[in-house]
């Protein structure tokens, strides 16, 4: 521990007395960034007590990470002209958009992307001087993979179709100019749905998968890949995502701009309970949770037992080449590493997963509403949708008893 004297000085770096044991180190974000609505009120820097030069360097970099939050805080608003690119403009950038206030970050990322390609492919046109049969020809134009190999990217299009009439939803609201009457056209258009996903990786292929990471020299990977499986949840919900500072929920975690949120090891149990987890994609809407008892899962069982418990702190999932967790792009660039040394085939993706372990609750005879409960479904119909060929603990176990049967059967 850090002698009085030889404690480093920082803005915001305090130290909090403790009735038993040492001081520890905090760092307070600023009165006036709080009240601006800035989400990290203090981080516990406790990892750091005995090490100040990099204590000192973590609390500048949460310093200097809210005072660029404060800098932005405040944005330029944008004119509409008229046309489709200052729409779009005043869509990503406007506070009170879905962009800004819905979508979650893999959305806004996904939308970041295509805005980049919309703005200057239709941005001149005017919207009030444009009809369905333009939108028809941009969608088709959109579906054309821009690469020159004439490649069909319906997902791209449908994309760009999605963007298009959340932006035209926003004019409407800012009682903008032929906004009505264009969302009006769209309601009388139909284009081609994406055809449903067929892919649903085996036990076996994940056990390849474990085996690839652990190649790699990445572990964690391995237990990612085993959690989702058996457990069914997404992959965010599994390896966490990077957000904006100005997301909502609380994040000590900082690096370049972005905090992290995500699953801990603090939420895992002395007994392998995995409890209360607030699935990302339902937080907004239906708010179930779900528990899971790790302990009947073979695979994660498996991983866990190669991990020190002195390891077990932070970040559930992070790349052992830097301590971080990992952003979504890298994450998806080594998963389909993994999946080429396994030799899984390129069309199954790491979503995939979720679909996997629900097909095998359904070969294995699981009940659907156990299965329902298990994948953190409001309604039985989309549990449906995963089967290809308010969560219980209780429900993860039969699911699990009934998927560990099927897997001695199929050996």
């Amino acid at each position: 521990m850090v002698d009085d004297q030889e404690r480093p000085q920082s803005t915001g770096l305090k130290w909090r007395k403790r009735a038993n044991g040492p001081d520890v180190p905090y760092w307070f974000a600023d009165p006036k960034a709080i009240e601006l609505g800035y989400p990290v009120r203090s981080a516990n820097l406790a990892l750091y007590s005995d090490k100040p030069t990099l204590l000192k360097e973590r609390a500048e970099r949460l310093q200097s990470e809210m005072l660029l939050w404060m800098s932005g805080y405040k944005k330029s608003s944008k004119e509409f002209d008229g046309t489709f690119k200052s729409l779009l403009e005043i869509y990503q950038s406007d506070e009170k958009s879905s962009f800004n206030t819905s979508l979650k970050p893999g959305t806004v990322r996904l939308y970041t992307t295509y805005l980049k390609k919309l703005i200057p492919h239709i941005g001149a046109r005017r919207i009030h001087l444009c009809d369905g049969r333009d939108v028809m020809g941009w969608f088709e134009k959109w579906r054309v993979a821009g690469d020159g190999s004439g490649r069909d990217q319906l997902s791209v299009a449908r994309v760009c179709l999605a963007i298009l009439k959340a932006a035209i939803s926003f004019g409407i609201v800012c009682r903008a100019k032929g906004c009505p009457e264009f969302q009006a056209i769209l309601g009388e258009l139909e284009f081609d749905a994406l055809p449903r996903r067929t892919q649903a990786p085996t036990a076996a292929q994940i056990i390849a998968l474990r085996k690839a990471a652990h190649a790699a020299g990445f572990p964690l990977r391995a237990l990612a890949y085993a959690i989702q499986f058996e457990t069914t949840l997404r992959q965010w919900d599994v390896i966490g995502q990077w957000v904006p500072l100005s997301h909502p929920k609380p994040s000590a975690i900082i690096h370049r701009g972005q905090k992290w949120i995500g699953p801990t090891w603090a939420a895992i149990d002395d007994k392998l309970i995995l409890a209360k987890i607030e699935p990302t994609k339902t937080e907004d809407s239906t708010a179930v949770e779900v528990s899971f008892d790790l302990s009947v899962c073979p695979m994660v069982t498996e991983e866990l037992a190669m991990i020190p418990m002195e390891k077990r702190i932070g970040p559930l999932i992070i790349k052992e080449l830097n301590g971080r967790p990992y952003d979504h792009d890298d994450f998806r660039k080594q998963w389909r590493r993994d999946a080429e040394a396994a030799g899984v085939p390129k069309a199954v993706w790491n979503r995939d997963i979720r679909a996997g372990g629900v097909t095998e609750g359904d070969e294995a005879g699981a009940s659907r509403d156990d299965r329902r409960k298990v994948a953190g479904h409001a309604k039985e119909e989309t549990t449906m949708k995963y089967e290809r060929g308010v969560a219980s603990l209780q429900a993860h176990r039969r699911v699990m008893k009934k998927r560990a049967g099927f897997r001695e059967n199929e050996e």
